[in-house]
């Protein structure tokens, strides 16, 4: 069998408003690549492995929705990025 499908499978494309994405223009620097910024700490978690626990943070970035946030070691980022965890 092939992967094939026929003409009358295709249908008209209604417009829909929602479908239009919305973005913001990004930095971009000479090497066409640009650098991720963090805006907020989320939810904080600590993990448990073996005998450690390690904190964690949940971080919103720069120019990324809520789903994309990502779990990182909240030393690392305490480092990086004192500035998230000021009161």
């Amino acid at each position: 069998m092939h992967d094939v499908f026929h003409i009358s499978m295709l249908r008209k494309y209604v417009a829909d408003p929602t479908h239009v994405v919305d973005f913001e223009p990004l930095q971009i620097s000479e090497n066409l690549s640009y650098e991720e910024q963090p805006v907020e700490v989320l939810p904080r978690e600590v993990k448990k492995l073996r005998s450690r626990e390690i904190p964690l943070v949940k971080i919103l970035w720069q120019n990324h929705g809520v789903e994309e946030a990502t779990w990182e070691k909240e030393e690392d980022m305490r480092a990086q990025y004192p500035e998230l965890f000021e009161d």
